[in-house]
């Protein structure tokens, strides 16, 4: 059973980047910069390079890669489905809806090195490269039509979906970058989940939570309830490894993705409320995990 503080450095990490924004001279302009960086430039490195430098072998973990985008798609459906609870909020729903089903990819690869070593990090690359870019889009699409945006032109602009997509055809392909692009590239992306975290906190407002109370409860169930109990009966149904049903169970559990805050910001959306969300969904994430293993 993985240990419940495997998740502590990270909410560490975003009530730092709190405290950093309302104490001391690193104001909101500063952190609105770094949420740029992070969004345009560290986090779609990390996404790359962790794709290209992970054999995926696709042939191998067929029901695993299909089990995980089954995970992902009922988690799009009913974050999409609260939309038409009377009296939710427009622009909390279009913000909000992505926390129901993206994932921290980073906690992803740290859990799966952690359980099952080199083999559960080249699973969850194939897990990473096949929802990714499906969870992209359907963050993208809610927040793209609320706010007027085009959905093709947000989606073929994505710093994300482009990197993730990029990352999967350069290792189809069995591109290898010189050692010297990928150590530059690998310390990049080393900079992202902290700096991601912290722009999280920085951007934190727990009273946005109250804006929608009963939506951000029914996202986060779906989150940390709904999804693991799905991925035990896809796991029973598809009659996966032990390995596997241990690993899918952690990618349907994990804590939604810290980035979520950045595309909401980027997006013209409710940050406020996302960054609330996420912090909650990491909390829960360290909590609820060892749980569920526990129960599989």
């Amino acid at each position: 059973m993985p240990d419940v503080l495997l998740l502590l450095p990270d909410f560490l990490l975003i009530l730092l980047g709190f405290v950093l924004c309302r104490y001391t001279a690193l104001d909101r302009p500063v952190w609105e910069a770094a949420e740029k960086l992070v969004y345009y430039l560290l986090f779609p490195v990390l996404l790359f390079n962790s794709i290209v430098r992970t054999p995926l072998h696709p042939g191998e973990t067929l029901s695993l890669g299909g089990a995980g985008v089954a995970v992902v798609l009922l988690g799009i459906a009913l974050s999409y489905a609260l939309k038409l609870w009377p009296g939710v909020d427009a622009k909390a729903h279009a913000s909000g809806a992505q926390v129901a089903f993206r994932f921290n990819s980073y906690i992803a690869l740290a859990l799966a090195e952690r359980l099952l070593g080199a083999q559960g990090v080249a699973w969850v690359a194939l897990l990473i490269a096949l929802c990714v870019p499906l969870c992209n889009v359907a963050a993208v699409w809610p927040l793209a039509r609320h706010g007027g945006h085009g959905l093709l032109r947000e989606l073929l602009r994505n710093p994300l979906i482009l990197s993730t997509v990029a990352g999967l055809l350069a290792n189809l392909a069995g591109l290898r970058l010189p050692e010297a692009a990928a150590l530059t590239l690998h310390r990049i992306g080393l900079a992202a989940l902290p700096l991601g975290l912290m722009a999280v906190g920085a951007g934190l407002r727990f009273g946005a939570l109250r804006d929608a109370p009963g939506l951000a409860t029914a996202l986060l169930a779906i989150r940390h309830g709904v999804l693991p109990l799905w991925a035990l009966g896809l796991s029973a149904m598809l009659s996966l490894p032990g390995p596997q049903r241990a690993l899918l169970l952690c990618f349907a559990a994990l804590p939604t993705a810290s980035s979520a805050y950045v595309l909401a910001v980027r997006m013209g959306g409710h940050g406020a409320f996302v960054a609330g969300l996420v912090t909650l969904s990491t909390l829960l994430g360290m909590l609820t995990l060892p749980l569920w293993l526990t129960l599989l």
